[in-house]
């Protein structure tokens, strides 16, 4: 696992929209609401995006949990926030 960023970095993009990009292929979008020492994180108002043999396949929810381990980047373009994190 690479690890380029402290949680402090993280920490800062508390309360904002970020964009994750999951082991799995699937990336998800929502507002960050927490995390641990792990990475494990919790988003809100989460929009999940994934492709299938079907096609693209969107999926809405009000809440979500992370795991730290399945995360491969997190993204957010903001003032308090950096622009690029690879976990």
């Amino acid at each position: 696992m690479l690890f380029c960023v402290s949680t402090e970095l993280v920490d800062k993009c508390i309360g904002s929209r970020i964009h994750i990009v999951m082991k799995s292929d699937k990336e998800i979008v929502g507002t960050l609401l927490g995390f641990d020492d792990f990475v494990n994180m919790v988003l809100e108002d989460v929009t999940e995006f994934e492709i299938t043999p079907e096609g693209r396949r969107i999926t809405k929810l009000d809440q979500i949990l992370l795991n730290g381990n399945n995360i491969t980047m997190v993204s957010h373009q903001g003032l308090h926030c950096v622009d690029f994190l690879c976990l």
